[in-house]
């Protein structure tokens, strides 16, 4: 290694005397150097930069273009979904007004039939209540009947003969018929 690097250093000093060498001066080779390649890259590099460059802005300009055209796209789906919107809003506040007036409508109706059924019930109570007295006041009639018959019946018998009695018992039993028909 040392020696490939000490034959680079050495080519450095040797005389230019007609043969090709290296030029170790750095003010006077490189502006040469440097108008060389860069007239050789304008000259030659002219027609490949130009078809570099208008190949990007054919490609800056195709983006351009397909950028304007979505954007164009998007701002349509953007109103339609905000056409959408509208409608939806003003639905959900359709509805919302509806099953207010439906949740008002149901609670009257609820009231109503509520107010209906406790009136039946009330109704049937009574009715059960006065059907329970007129079946109490029936039987204490029976009972006060068959008591003061009974008493009457005793009372006849301790003071009437037979004969007599027969003729109670049957005008009794008559005045009985007539009064459960009358009951009836």
């Amino acid at each position: 290694m040392k020696n490939v690097t000490d034959s680079f250093v050495s080519l450095g000093y040797w005389p230019s005397a007609g043969s090709f060498g290296f030029n170790t001066d750095i003010l006077a080779t490189n502006p040469i150097n440097l108008s060389v390649v860069l007239g050789g890259l304008i000259f030659f590099g002219k027609g490949v930069l130009s078809d570099l460059l208008d190949n990007r802005k054919q490609r800056i300009l195709n983006t351009i273009r397909n950028s304007e055209e979505l954007r164009g796209g998007v701002i349509e789906q953007l109103e339609k979904a905000r056409a959408r919107l509208r409608k939806v809003e003003m639905e959900a506040d359709q509805y919302r007004v509806n099953g207010y007036s439906m949740i008002e409508l149901k609670v009257l109706n609820l009231m109503n039939s509520t107010s209906k059924t406790l009136e039946q019930l009330e109704n049937n109570k009574n009715e059960t209540i006065h059907f329970e007295q007129q079946r109490a006041i029936n039987q204490i009639r029976q009972r006060v009947f068959q008591q003061a018959l009974q008493g009457a019946i005793g009372t006849l018998n301790r003071c009437l003969n037979t004969e007599l009695h027969l003729r109670t018992i049957s005008a009794n039993i008559g005045m009985f018929g007539a009064m459960k028909e009358i009951t009836d």
